[in-house]
């Protein structure tokens, strides 16, 4: 193997063959033993040919130089050009005038090991994972590829749910912060196990617990949270730590969050779908034996609805009368246009079973991939150490930028303009839903988040108005993919989180179109 270090090996012939390469990226075993020295140049052919057609030197990579033949490959320059050019003949290599040679890019059959017979390969791995139901939910954002009119030379316009518009971000700002976080950890490098027993950051999580009482109302302790990636691994922690495979059973909302439900389905809980209305999550339809409630009781997703205080109030007192915990998704509850703003479940009187799920996905970045819980005492312990199972902690040059970001008051500053510009396109969107679009589509009363949803007047079938959206590079979900058994309900979900407002205006008259022309068909 050709590796960094002058090390020299000898093949059975006594010719010594280095195996340093020139090119430190080059790097393949050359195996010349019981080769003659006068076979060396076809030896040294198939060994290259073979490295190429097996993908061990990709196509792109540079070989080294002939004239530096006697380090990789222990034999002259004119040896090394023979096979070099054998090669060339062959359209295995190009090269590049001034540059060197280089691994050519071409279409080559793979040659490697034969592909496992589909049922053993099945019964290598979870069963779960191959069920399709479960690909669909963890694909919920991911829709059928299709290839746009050779006209459309416009990037998409997307109404999915979920995103947010990272145009508007400092990135500026957050990269001075990061930077100066960074020289610090030069000077005093991280341990590699926290004092905090990896529950996170101490400076991130005492920066989430002002920003959550400022934003939610949710009043804690630092010791109270937990830094997790992203707020997938939060319920993936909690199915972990909460969850009795086979026993378990966990009610979710109907329609709901898909992924969530998956994270509980996969630790093995049995699942219970319940529906929700204009006042959320319907207790009515609860079981008794139920152990753990999933709810987005701010901006319900997708529907939008908020939670009342009726519900709420009947919620926490089943919790508490039977025994069950509260699992409390506030995804994008930083937004707010109208109304009285809602405190979290989480409250001081609800802190012993509300476990409270936040992200900075939607408030600042996916791709920073930072989330948070704020865990009832009793679970913390258990908590951390499934984190720490799943990846020990979160990256910290990450935790200590964004920590820094929060306490210098950039997150308010950057909430409060996203607020602004998040508003005047729920503002627009609103008004075309309630417009000429009010024909087929009414839109579901809303006050937080970065999405609308709007239900299908009777008779109007969206299935093809999607088809026909896609077609157009219009992106949007029918509100039926977030139901896990039969939809009964027909509608769609617009995120205004990604689209501007000329996007969104030619989006909305796509739709319109797309809706009069399945009318008439």
């Amino acid at each position: 193997m050709f590796r960094r270090g002058a090390t020299w090996t000898k093949n059975t012939w006594g010719t010594k063959v280095n195996s340093l390469p020139m090119d430190a990226f080059f790097e393949i075993e050359l195996d010349l033993t019981g080769v003659k020295p006068r076979e060396f140049a076809q030896a040294i052919y198939f060994e290259l040919k073979a490295a190429i057609l097996d993908g061990r030197l990709k196509p792109g990579v540079k070989l080294p130089a002939t004239r530096s033949s006697k380090t990789p490959f222990g034999v002259s320059r004119n040896t090394v050009a023979r096979v070099y050019e054998r090669l060339f003949n062959e359209g295995y290599l190009v090269s590049r005038q001034g540059s060197g040679t280089y691994v050519a890019h071409r279409q080559i059959p793979s040659t490697g090991a034969a592909p496992v017979p589909k049922g053993r390969a099945q019964s290598r791995v979870n069963e779960f994972w191959l069920n399709p139901e479960v690909v669909k939910a963890m694909n919920f954002w991911h829709d059928r590829p299709e290839r746009p009119s050779p006209r459309v030379k416009t990037p998409p316009i997307d109404f999915r749910p979920a995103l947010v518009d990272a145009r508007a971000f400092p990135f500026d700002i957050f990269r001075k912060v990061s930077a100066r976080q960074l020289r610090g950890l030069e000077r005093k490098p991280a341990s590699y196990r926290s004092p905090q027993g990896n529950q996170g950051n101490y400076y991130l999580r005492e920066a989430i617990t002002h920003h959550i009482a400022l934003t939610r109302a949710v009043v804690c302790q630092v010791d109270d949270v937990l830094v997790t990636a992203g707020a997938q691994q939060a319920f993936d922690i909690l199915a972990r730590t909460l969850v009795r495979p086979g026993e378990t059973i966990v009610a979710i909302e109907e329609p709901g969050y898909p992924p969530m439900r998956v994270a509980f389905a996969a630790a093995g809980a049995r699942l219970v779908p319940v529906e929700v209305d204009e006042e959320g999550m319907v207790l009515d339809r609860l079981p008794p034996e139920t152990a753990i409630i999933c709810v987005c009781p701010s901006h319900q997703f997708p529907l939008g609805v908020a939670m009342s205080p009726r519900r709420r109030q009947g919620l926490l007192e089943f919790a508490r009368n039977s025994g069950a915990v509260i699992v409390e998704d506030d995804y994008d509850g930083e937004f707010r246009f109208d109304g009285s703003p809602l405190k979290a479940l989480r409250t001081a009187d609800a802190a012993d079973l509300v476990f409270y799920v936040g992200t900075f996905s939607k408030c600042m970045l996916p791709a920073l991939r930072l989330g948070f819980v704020v865990a009832p005492k009793w679970a913390m312990p258990t908590m951390v150490a499934a984190k720490n199972c799943l990846d020990w902690h979160c990256p910290t040059p990450i935790q200590i930028g964004v920590a820094e970001f929060i306490a210098e008051g950039h997150l308010a500053r950057h909430v409060r303009k996203m607020l602004k510009i998040y508003k005047e396109r729920r503002e627009y969107l609103l008004r075309s839903l309630n417009g000429e679009a009010n024909r087929w589509l009414v839109p579901i009363p809303s006050f937080y988040g970065v999405h609308v949803a709007a239900l299908a007047r009777n008779g109007v079938d969206l299935d093809p108005v999607v088809e026909g959206l896609r077609r157009d590079n219009v992106k949007i979900h029918t509100l039926e993919r977030y139901f896990l058994g039969t939809p009964t309900r027909s509608g769609l979900v617009f995120g205004y989180g990604a689209v501007t407002l000329a996007e969104m205006s030619l989006g909305l008259a796509k739709l319109i179109k797309r809706l009069q022309k399945a009318q008439i068909g």
